[in-house]
C-alpha cells in the first residue's frame, strides 16, 4: 500500500489521506483547515493532479474532513464519491453552509481564491456522492485489481465510519474520528476485533490524560451544577458549541436535565446552523436508527434565536444559557462576539464542551487566567477575565488509553498515526514502542510517500 498524508501542515487540520493498493488509487477525506484561508486552508492535492483517482471515501461531516470536496471532484469528474447513509444526509447542507461561509469572508477580508467552489458546483456533484450502510461491503475495481470497502460506526458525530479495506489478502482499518463512549444521541464506535495488517488511526487526545473522576456521566452533572450555579448568581452561561453534532448532544443533556428537575428554570437562546441540523438528526434518527435525536426536544425546551444582532464587549444581562457556535470561538462568531461581552463579569461562565486548538480564541482563554487582559481583536474588545471559564471533559474523540488498546488489540504490522498535534502523536509512538515493539510505527511526513 502507498500512503501519502496530503495536509500540508500534518496535525489537525485539512484532513486527507491518498492511498493506493495495486492500481486501485483512493482518496480518504478531503478537508479545510480551520484556521487558514484560501489555498492554504486546503489539502496539498498537487500530488495527485494527474492520477486517475478511482473512489474518494468521506468518514464523516465536519469540515475538517469535507471543506475542499467539491474542489476536488471538480478535478476528478468521473470519480465517485461514498460515505455512510447518514452523512449522505447531512454533507450537501454541510458543504452549502461552507460556500455561505467563504463568500462571506471575500467580502469581509478581500480573499481572491474564495470561494474555492460555489452552490452550483456542489449541486453538480451531488449526483456522484452515494451513501453506504453499515457493514455492507462495496467493490471497486482499477484497471488489475480490486478492492473491499465496509464501513463500521465510530462514535464521534451522526454518520462518522472507520473504514475497513481489503485488498488481496490484507486488511487496512482506518479509525477516522472516533469515540468509543455512548452520548446521548450517538452509540459508541463498534470496530471490529482482531487483527489487521495495516492501522491507520487518530491521535487527537495523545497528550490528555483523562484524570480519575472526570468520566463522562461526571463531567454531565458538573455542567449542569455549573449552569444553575451561574443562573442562580444572576450571570449567563455560554456553552461554545459545534453545529454538527456537539450543538445536538448538549441540547439532548439539556433536556434530559431539565425533564428530570435538575435544571434550573431560565432562558435558553440557540441559533444557526447547528439548529437547522437538529432537522436532519430528526430525520437521520427516524431513517437509520442510529442516532437518537427528537425535534420535540427544542420544543420542549422553548428555545429562543439568540439575538441577530450581538454587540461585541457587552454583556446582553439575560440570566440565560446559551448554546451557540462555534466550538473553538472562532474569530467573527456568534460565541467570539458574546464572549467578549460575558468575559469580564464575575457573575458569568464560559464552559468549553469539546476539543479546543491551543491556537483558537477559545484554546487561549482557556489558558488565561483570572484577572488577565484578554484581547478579542477582530471585535475590537480588551477586557480582563473574571468570568469562570471551565473546561468539561465532553470531547467526541476517544480517549487515548482505549485507543491506544484498541490498536495493540489489533496485533498490525504497522501503524500510521494521523490527526494529532506532534506531541499527541509522540505519545501514541512511545507507547506503541513500549507495550508492542514489534509494531512498525509510521508518523507520516506531510507530502512524502510511504510504502506500507
Amino acid at each position: 500500500m502507498k500512503l501519502i498524508d496530503l495536509n500540508r501542515d500534518g496535525g489537525i487540520g485539512a484532513n486527507s489521506n491518498f492511498v493506493q493498493f495495486g492500481d486501485v488509487r483512493v482518496l480518504i477525506d478531503c478537508g479545510l483547515h480551520p484556521k487558514k484561508t484560501g489555498r492554504a486552508a486546503t489539502p496539498d492535492f498537487a500530488l495527485i493532479r494527474n492520477e486517475k483517482l478511482d473512489l474518494i471515501i468521506i468518514t464523516h461531516c465536519h469540515l475538517d474532513h469535507i471543506g475542499s470536496l467539491p474542489a476536488v471532484m471538480r478535478e476528478h469528474p468521473d470519480t465517485p464519491v461514498i460515505m455512510t447513509t447518514s452523512s449522505r444526509m447531512l454533507i450537501e447542507r454541510m458543504l452549502h453552509n461552507s460556500a455561505n461561509v467563504m463568500m462571506r469572508q471575500k467580502e469581509e477580508n478581500d480573499i481572491p481564491d474564495y470561494p474555492l467552489f460555489t452552490h452550483d458546483d456542489i449541486d453538480r456533484c451531488a449526483k456522484r456522492m452515494h451513501g453506504l450502510p453499515f457493514g455492507h461491503a462495496k467493490k471497486i475495481r482499477g484497471t488489475k485489481d480490486e478492492i473491499e470497502v465496509i464501513f463500521h460506526p465510530a462514535g464521534h458525530v451522526a454518520g462518522a465510519a472507520a473504514v475497513e479495506i481489503h485488498h488481496k489478502h490484507r486488511q487496512v482499518f482506518f479509525t477516522g474520528d472516533v469515540l468509543f463512549e455512548n452520548q446521548r444521541t450517538l452509540p459508541g464506535a463498534k470496530f471490529p476485533s482482531g487483527h489487521f495488517d495495516t492501522l491507520v488511526m487518530e491521535t487527537t487526545r495523545g497528550t490528555t490524560e483523562r484524570p480519575l473522576g472526570k468520566e463522562r456521566v461526571n463531567e454531565i452533572a458538573r455542567l449542569i451544577e455549573s449552569i444553575n450555579d451561574t443562573i442562580k448568581r444572576g450571570g449567563s452561561f455560554l456553552i461554545p458549541v459545534f453545529a454538527l453534532g456537539r450543538m445536538q448532544e448538549i441540547l439532548s443533556v439539556i433536556h434530559d436535565a431539565r425533564k428530570f428537575g435538575r435544571l434550573v428554570e431560565c432562558p435558553i437562546f440557540a441559533s444557526g446552523l447547528g439548529m437547522d441540523l437538529a432537522d436532519y438528526f430528526d430525520e437521520i434518527s427516524r431513517k437509520t436508527r442510529h442516532v437518537n435525536f427528537n425535534r420535540g426536544i427544542i420544543k420542549d425546551l422553548k428555545i429562543k434565536p439568540t439575538p441577530r444582532k450581538l454587540t461585541p464587549g457587552e454583556d446582553p444581562q439575560q440570566n440565560a444559557l446559551y448554546i451557540i457556535s462555534s466550538g473553538m470561538l472562532v474569530e467573527r462568531t456568534p460565541s467570539y462576539t458574546l464572549a467578549s461581552g460575558l468575559v469580564s463579569h464575575a457573575r458569568n461562565t464560559i464552559g468549553f464542551v469539546g476539543y479546543c486548538d491551543p491556537a483558537t480564541p477559545g484554546g487561549k482563554l482557556l489558558l488565561a487566567k483570572t484577572g488577565d487582559t484578554f484581547i478579542f481583536e477582530t471585535a475590537h474588545v480588551k477586557a480582563k477575565v473574571k468570568a469562570r471559564v471551565e473546561r468539561f471533559e465532553l470531547s467526541g474523540h476517544a480517549d487515548r488509553e482505549e485507543l491506544l488498546e484498541f490498536a495493540i488489540q489489533t496485533e498490525a504490522r504497522c501503524i500510521v498515526l494521523t490527526h494529532g498535534d506532534p506531541p499527541a502523536r509522540a505519545w501514541f509512538a512511545e507507547q506503541l514502542a513500549l507495550n508492542a515493539p514489534k509494531i512498525k510505527v509510521i508518523d507520516p511526513v506531510p507530502l512524502q510517500t510511504y510504502q506500507v
